[in-house]
């Protein structure tokens, strides 16, 4: 069977807890372990027609680590063979997904025929198709669901759009076939499985159809199948209105008091003179960090969390009605309680002790922290002529953090970006992760893509040579582009079917990209990235990694499928390279004349990883408690409770009138009851890479190897308490996290 909800299933978002994302986790739609596909929205580019699959030029990325061989262009070697993208209709007209969709629709719907009808004997093949439908439709679906997230063209968007919405609606009717769960379970009753994999696939499917009510009377499955339908619609509209929101303030350039003359002068003006803001982090994070007029930050943070309300805030709230609904005619008592069964954490509670337990740990800390915020604002206030409220607002967290950062550890991010600039931070990305997981990145060149700024890259292992997989990366900004930071599996990695004559299936190679937006080269200036977005982009490439690593049989399990609340470790450990000397040598050095980052600058750096950390963490805090609140009852007020949870962390309300919720993307997509999980991963992160890296370094590619075969490699095919336990040769704990936060246990 198809697993449940397709808007689930391929997308790795931005977390929150990154200082980019500090006020707007991103939207996402990242999938829930047991349904392993990602996708809202989609988009495609405005051609019309497939562009053709010629053989395209390749360029090896030596992963040799001097900083002097380092340039912003890595070192060209052509490889004795070109590679062929795995994947090439990506400018389909907006007709040609809707037909490619319908036949994908058909094809697949027989595929369960032939499976439903299977009789006698036959029964043993039944494992097999099911996986084999899985991994077919997968490997299609996203040239039609994924254009609405990336084409310039509103008519091939919207047309993805509504694919992606017959396309779920067909996972939910494929999941919801009981025909094909008794023929699972008829297998399962007079067959053993060929691996232990694919035992494995078994309980999972089985567990699946169960959680989609398939054991149950046919119209609690009817009223099960209906409500998936709804949530799926509703999730994908939530992120479509959000992708189309053009909403814009206006601001004269003594609004924009503190903010740098570089960004001032890049925004276009209307016709009064005034200079455009749009809600894009591009424009949203350089006033909240550098403005140092509080009427300013207010009026953008005010429309920030306004952003989407009338339009997403009713669709929110029937999805919280819903998921209750769904769970209790599962025979849960509330929503949570039915998603982290499947879970790491298993229960509420134990989610609840953990949340409360950091919580209690950090409000000393945080009131320390606005405290110092205070003398900020005050000292800033008379400076500018301004009243002082004596409050921290939520629209001045962001720029006292930025203040406190350069004056207690003199980090200028205005200074440092300038020795951060794009091709030199990917360059160093790329050789960084091919030494520490023994890898090498070709770059394919003339390949088709979605748009020309996106570019394609084939994987192969450095020792053996084995060719694992392709990824795109399309990093700037542009409409109707998907608006955050966020990985897409667009084909699993698995074993194909045996040919005719073969004596071993051969592997199918996974394809994912990675969508970010990041500022734009100028004719001035190439693009520069703020320490914050070297970390997100860090973060954001070991979701990558994640996915073409994995070695698993089945596409059930490929790549990031593993529990929802442990997917985000893997990631999170990596950004810990953006924090240590010998990293960030390597992906750093002057825009002008490629010098490096002066001793000072970098000793400043790396001591101020702590800086804020209590509020930060406070943040991460809010949308997890958020989170589990909604999805604890029956019904909710979003925006109370958001504005509720942010008074009892943080000690001020929301902004009246306000709804974060309604453009907390991961609400809709793939995070309900589940956003504790980037803290929750946090503990693993911080265990793993303590326990295996902070010993050997962090360019130890011995180091690199064992987490690439103990956490990566297997995919979602084991537990990930067992692979910690194989990583770490003991069972995990929270000691690393703790400390990693300034806490010693």
């Amino acid at each position: 069977m198809l697993s449940g909800l397709r808007i689930l299933r391929t997308r790795h978002l931005l977390p929150s807890s990154l200082p980019t994302a500090l006020l707007s986790p991103a939207t996402s739609r990242v999938f829930s372990p047991q349904n392993s596909r990602t996708f809202t929205t989609t988009t495609t580019t405005t051609s019309s027609r497939c562009i053709s699959s010629k053989p395209c030029n390749t360029r090896l990325i030596d992963n040799t680590l001097t900083r002097a061989a380092l340039t912003t262009t890595p070192p060209t070697l052509l490889r004795d063979s070109s590679m062929e993208p795995q994947m090439t209709k990506w400018r389909l007209s907006a007709e040609e997904i809707e037909s490619g969709a319908k036949d994908l629709m058909e094809k697949t719907r027989g595929l369960y025929d032939e499976i439903a009808s299977l009789e006698g004997d036959k029964i043993t093949n039944a494992l097999s198709m099911v996986s084999e439908a899985h991994r077919s439709f997968d490997s299609e679906c996203h040239y039609y669901d994924f254009p609405s997230e990336v084409s310039t063209d509103k008519a091939v968007r919207d047309a993805s759009v509504a694919a992606n919405k017959s396309l779920s609606d067909f996972e939910i009717e494929m999941s919801a076939r009981k025909d094909v769960f008794d023929k699972l379970c008829l297998y399962q009753d007079s067959c053993t499985p060929p691996t232990p994999e694919s035992e494995r696939l078994l309980k999972r499917l089985i567990r699946d159809g169960k959680r989609v009510g398939l054991h149950l009377e046919k119209e609690k499955r009817e009223r099960i199948k209906e409500i998936n339908s709804r949530i799926s619609t509703l999730g994908i509209e939530f992120s479509n209105n959000m992708n189309e929101d053009k909403t814009e303030v206006f601001f004269s350039t003594d609004q924009l008091k503190g903010c740098s003359q570089e960004f001032v002068n890049g925004l276009e003006k209307n016709a009064d003179g005034l200079h455009k803001v749009t809600l894009q982090y591009t424009h949203l994070y350089p006033i909240l960090k550098q403005c140092c007029i509080e009427a300013t930050r207010k009026k953008l943070l005010i429309t920030r969390y306004s952003m989407c309300k009338e339009a997403n805030t009713p669709k929110l709230e029937e999805l919280v009605r819903l998921r209750s609904e769904k769970a209790k005619l599962l025979g849960h008592a509330t929503h949570s309680d039915f998603i982290l069964e499947a879970r790491m954490a298993k229960t509420k509670e134990t989610v609840k002790n953990f949340l409360d337990d950091v919580l209690g740990k950090l409000k000393e800390p945080l009131k320390k922290e606005f405290d110092d915020f205070l003398k900020l604002k005050e000292r800033e206030c008379a400076e500018h002529n301004e009243p002082f409220s004596g409050v921290i607002e939520p629209w001045d967290i962001y720029h006292f953090m930025q203040v406190t950062e350069k004056e207690r550890y003199s980090v200028d991010t205005e200074q440092l970006k300038e020795y951060f600039p794009l091709e030199k931070v990917t360059a160093g990305l790329l050789q960084i992760y091919q030494t520490i997981l023994n890898l090498k990145f070709v770059e394919v060149k003339d390949a088709p893509t979605w748009h020309e700024e996106a570019t394609l890259y084939s994987v192969f292992d450095a020792a053996t040579d084995d060719f694992l997989g392709q990824f795109y990366i399309d990093l700037h900004p542009r409409e109707g582009k998907y608006g955050h930071a966020a990985v897409f599996g667009l084909q699993p990695g698995c074993l194909m079917p045996k040919g005719a004559g073969d004596t071993q299936p051969s592997r199918q190679p996974v394809v994912c990209g990675m969508l970010c937006n990041f500022t734009a080269p100028t004719a001035e200036k190439p693009s520069l990235l703020y320490h914050s977005e070297v970390e997100t982009y860090f973060h954001e490439f070991g979701h990558v990694m994640h996915q073409i690593c994995s070695q698993s049989e089945h596409a059930l399990f490929s790549g990031t499928s593993v529990e929802r609340d442990f997917v985000e470790a893997p990631s999170q450990m990596l950004e810990n390279w953006c924090w240590v000397r010998q990293s960030l040598e390597l992906m750093s050095g002057h825009y002008k004349d490629n010098s490096p980052i002066p001793g000072d600058l970098m000793e400043k750096l790396v001591k101020s990883k702590l800086a804020n950390i209590a509020t930060l963490y406070c943040r991460q805090l809010i949308f997890g408690l958020f989170d589990q609140d909604i999805h604890s009852r029956d019904t909710a007020d979003t925006a109370q409770v958001f504005s509720d949870t942010h008074k009892m962390v943080m000690g001020t309300p929301a902004p009246e009138n306000t709804n974060f919720a309604a453009q907390f993307g991961h609400m809709a997509g793939g995070y309900d009851a589940q956003y504790y999980g980037y803290m929750w991963s946090k503990v693993y992160c911080e265990d793993m890479f303590h326990s295996v890296f902070t010993e050997s370094g962090v360019l130890d590619p011995v180091a690199g190897t064992k987490y690439r075969t103990c956490i990566l490699k297997p995919g979602g095919s084991v537990d990930a308490f067992d692979m910690l336990r194989n990583m770490l040769g003991r069972e995990p704990n929270s000691d690393a996290f703790f400390r990693s936060i300034g806490f010693e246990n």
